[in-house]
């Protein structure tokens, strides 16, 4: 069981025994996916989506994933596949499964022109602690916080955990933050003040924006609370801002939930709602051999894809 200190056990989808093992024989027979650009091509949607319909019961879980990482619903989901990883390893098998899953959520996509479908995030001990590849502390932030339209679901898949036992992902719903800072904070987070990350190889996901609000006042199924932690590092940015973001970090950090995906989970977050980061792995890790540090695979999920090219 993943250890869970505040999170709600609904978000944690277990499937029963006979769709794990009709869920292994599909993905043995699923055929390789093909793109369209950086999404997943609608032939492979609808050859997966064909051979998943054959599962019992599998469409009623399906409906009930895509409730719950709705905007409207708790808004993220950790699936289960312990056991299907179990059984078919972590190679292409597994990730055509775990991509035929995702894609009854949303579409399948990569925005980073240099990496496949699934890019690694491995742990990297020369890395910047805070970094999503570090052994620190990262902290509170959406994916692609610059970009004019963030990718709508960010989708974590653990392939191994910190073995020391720590990294504890952390989640923080950060509508319910800002409903919690002062009516003045509000009004300063909703102006375009903010900069962080650069902008190359990327592709569907806008335009660069800088500087950015926080809150962009578009509707909560559309819009974004623009919030990454390192922001509040960058140059130039005037005390009075600066204070508005402490407060909401603040307010996230006092939301927070947070548990420690194991091997075969995979977490769906929708950035619509939710920030996102990770407690620092344990001490120890220049002990770890290389091959056994936590290691987690990201890809990402838009709502509509674009046309047919």
């Amino acid at each position: 069981m993943p250890e869970i200190n505040s999170a709600d056990r609904n978000n944690f989808v277990d499937l029963p025994g006979e769709l794990e093992e009709a869920l292994t024989r599909i993905g043995k027979a699923l055929p390789e996916w093909s793109m369209d650009g950086t999404f997943l091509a609608g032939s492979t949607i609808e050859r997966y989506r064909a051979e998943l319909a054959s599962v019992p019961h599998f469409a009623k879980i399906a409906e009930s994933l895509r409730a719950e990482v709705s905007t409207a619903g708790t808004g993220y989901a950790v699936v289960r596949l312990g056991n299907i990883a179990q059984a078919l390893g972590f190679g292409e098998e597994f990730l055509r499964l775990a991509t035929a899953l995702l894609a009854e959520v949303a579409t399948p996509f990569q925005p980073f022109l240099r990496w496949p479908l699934w890019k690694e995030i491995g742990t990297n001990l020369a890395a910047d602690p805070g970094m999503s590849t570090g052994i620190g502390y990262n902290a509170f932030h959406i994916d692609l916080v610059n970009a004019t339209l963030p990718p709508d679901y960010s989708v974590l898949l653990c392939v191994r955990p910190d073995p020391l036992g720590a990294g504890e992902s952390i989640l923080s719903d950060a509508r319910a933050a800002v409903a919690r800072v002062s009516p003045q904070s509000r009004a300063l987070l909703g102006e375009a003040v903010h900069r962080y990350g650069s902008f190359f190889e990327l592709s569907d996901v806008g335009e660069e924006f800088t500087p950015f609000p926080v809150l962009d006042g578009a509707p909560e199924g559309s819009g974004f609370v623009r919030f990454t932690a390192k922001m509040l590092n960058a140059a130039g940015l005037d005390e009075e801002h600066a204070a508005a973001a402490r407060e909401l970090a603040k307010q996230l950090v006092a939301g927070q939930e947070s548990f420690i995906l194991q091997r075969g989970d995979f977490l769906i977050v929708n950035q619509h709602r939710w920030v996102h980061g990770r407690e620092p792995l344990a001490a120890g890790q220049h002990d770890v051999a290389e091959a056994d540090r936590r290691l987690l695979l990201q890809l990402f999920l838009r709502e509509s894809a674009p046309a047919a090219s």
